[in-house]
């Protein structure tokens, strides 16, 4: 609600345009601009000058309103918020909310939870949510993520993606599934974070603890539709199953009754076991050999290589033959990139 309020300062008021809510049950101020002295507003509102400006502030907008009417329209506040349940009596918000204005963030420009009420000072997002200023604290938003258990944030994710899917009608018959690792700033002696650990930096940083992340995401658009957080010394190859079996749990969930998915993957996920793992589930799947293991295919002529769509794929060649790998006989296609072959 938008109202003018005055405040004297000697023998002259000065006039703010304020906005107030409710703010844990109570009437609070949660925005205010300066308009002037009151022949200032007189001037601007007979169409005078109120005189030239001392100063100007120029606030984040299009990207904050932007990111927040996806979030708004997704739920993710009121679904963290059913989830986790009732917020605790000392906090300056809920769960939800810190968890929705941590990926507004993320989206728009991420930063440290210590430096986001710095950020949020440049943008306006007082005018987009009734959170005081004070409950912007790093703290506060620890406390709220401490509030999330591993088995709540895989039901928000279910949750959040059904509502995706459901939203933006995301096309599901592709998957492509990767891993990398990241690495963090998190002191070795921290024990608080277990999940931080020393492994194969793909960054090269050897000197740091890692976290590892697999996702799967669709063709369509390449939506993220599931996540795995996983500690950094543990091989790729033997996180797959993990996911593949999450995947399988929330089918009926994600893909209704379709029987027509289809996961892509490299061959970095390559294990006897994992290829068991896909065979006997009801997924299709494209996978990807090492070109160093299978000589006899690398013996082919390029002569025998054929365009794959001069329009689309301009360039690009392909080969298609039969090979056995990882335990059974499977189609195989060989690819050439000029474009990519001058490069290496």
């Amino acid at each position: 609600m938008a109202s003018l309020v005055g405040k004297k300062q000697g023998k002259k008021t000065y006039y703010y345009l304020t906005e107030s809510a409710r703010v844990d049950e109570k009437p609070r101020i949660v925005s205010q601009r300066y308009l002037g002295s009151a022949d200032e507003v007189t001037a601007l509102v007979e169409g005078g000058s109120a005189g030239d400006p001392k100063h100007s502030r120029h606030l984040g907008f299009g990207d904050v309103a932007t990111t927040c009417s996806v979030i708004e329209k997704l739920g993710i506040a009121d679904i963290v918020d059913e989830v986790v349940g009732a917020r605790r009596s000392d906090a300056g918000a809920s769960v939800g909310t810190y968890i929705s204005l941590a990926v507004l963030n993320r989206v728009v420009a991420p930063t440290s939870k210590l430096g986001f009420a710095q950020w949020a000072e440049r943008t306006v997002v007082d005018r987009l949510c009734t959170v005081k200023a004070k409950a912007l604290d790093h703290r506060r938003f620890w406390d709220a993520m401490d509030q999330l258990t591993p088995k709540q944030m895989k039901e928000i994710e279910e949750r959040v993606t059904g509502v995706i899917i459901e939203s933006f009608g995301v096309d599901l018959l592709g998957l492509v599934l990767d891993m990398t690792n990241f690495a963090t700033y998190i002191d070795s002696a921290n024990t608080k974070a277990p999940i931080a650990q020393r492994g194969h930096a793909k960054q090269k940083r050897v000197d740091l603890r890692l976290i590892g992340l697999g996702l799967i995401v669709s063709t369509d658009g390449g939506i993220p539709l599931l996540c795995h957080a996983y500690p950094g010394n543990p091989s790729d190859v033997s996180q797959f199953p993990i996911m593949v079996k999450d995947l399988l749990v929330g089918f009926g969930k994600v893909a209704g009754n379709s029987h027509d998915l289809t996961m892509v993957y490299d061959a970095g996920q390559d294990s006897l076991s994992n290829q068991s793992l896909i065979h006997e589930s009801p997924l299709h799947f494209v996978g990807s050999l090492p070109p160093t293991q299978h000589k006899d295919l690398l013996a082919i002529p390029r002569s025998d290589y054929i365009s794959v769509d001069e329009e689309r794929f301009l360039g690009i060649t392909a080969y298609e033959s039969r090979t056995t790998a990882l335990g059974g006989e499977y189609r195989v296609i060989l690819t050439h990139s000029e474009t990519f072959f001058d490069k290496q």
